[in-house]
C-alpha cells in the first residue's frame, strides 16, 4: 500500500476587510454628494431655473403659474341623461358640465351650446358601463370630452371643461 500523506491545511494569512469598509463609506459619501447635487442645484443644471426665478422676484410660492386667468367666464350646459344600454340592466348616468371660456367669446359659445350637447351626448351613448369602471376613468373621460368640444368650439374658444356632476345609478 502506498505511504498516505494528509496535507495539512495552508494557514495564510486572514483576508483584511479594510477595503469592504472603505468600499462602502465611498459609496454611502457619493450618494450624499449626489442628493446633494441635485437637491440643492449649485450650478442650475437641473431644471432649478424657476425656483431661482421665482425666489428673485421675492414671491413665496415656486409653483406660480406665470399666466394669469384673465377674465373668464362659465357657460353651463344642461345636464344630460344617458341610459347605459342593455348591458347595463337599466342603469343610467347624469351628467353635467361647465366650460371655461374667456370672457370674450362667453356670448359665441353659448349660442352653440346645443352642438356642445350633441357631441357631448353622442360620446357618453357610446361607452360602455365598464368604461366608467375604470380607474382614472373620469379624468380619461373629461380629456376625451374636452378634446371634443373645442373641435366643435374652437381650440382658443374653451379653455377647460369642469365636471359638475357625475353620477351612475
Amino acid at each position: 500500500m502506498a505511504d498516505a500523506t494528509v496535507d495539512a491545511p495552508v494557514e495564510g494569512k486572514k483576508s483584511s476587510k479594510m477595503p469592504l469598509i472603505i468600499g462602502a463609506v465611498l459609496a454611502v459619501l457619493g450618494g450624499a454628494g449626489g442628493f446633494f447635487v441635485v437637491q440643492m442645484n449649485p450650478l442650475g443644471l437641473f431644471g432649478g431655473a424657476d425656483k431661482a426665478h421665482a425666489t428673485e422676484e421675492g414671491k413665496d410660492s415656486v409653483y406660480h403659474d406665470p399666466t394669469p386667468l384673465g377674465d373668464v367666464g362659465f357657460v353651463e350646459v344642461p345636464p344630460i341623461v344617458i341610459s347605459l344600454g342593455p348591458t347595463a340592466d337599466g342603469r343610467t348616468l347624469r351628467f353635467r358640465t361647465s366650460l371655461e371660456v374667456p370672457a370674450q367669446h362667453a356670448t359665441a359659445v353659448t349660442a352653440i351650446v346645443p352642438r356642445v350637447q350633441d357631441v357631448l351626448n353622442s360620446y357618453l351613448r357610446a361607452l360602455e358601463p365598464t368604461d366608467f369602471e375604470a380607474p382614472g376613468a373620469l379624468i380619461r373621460l373629461r380629456s376625451q370630452l374636452l378634446r371634443r368640444v373645442k373641435l366643435v368650439a374652437g381650440d382658443d374658444h374653451v379653455r377647460d371643461l369642469l365636471v359638475l356632476e357625475f353620477i351612475v345609478n
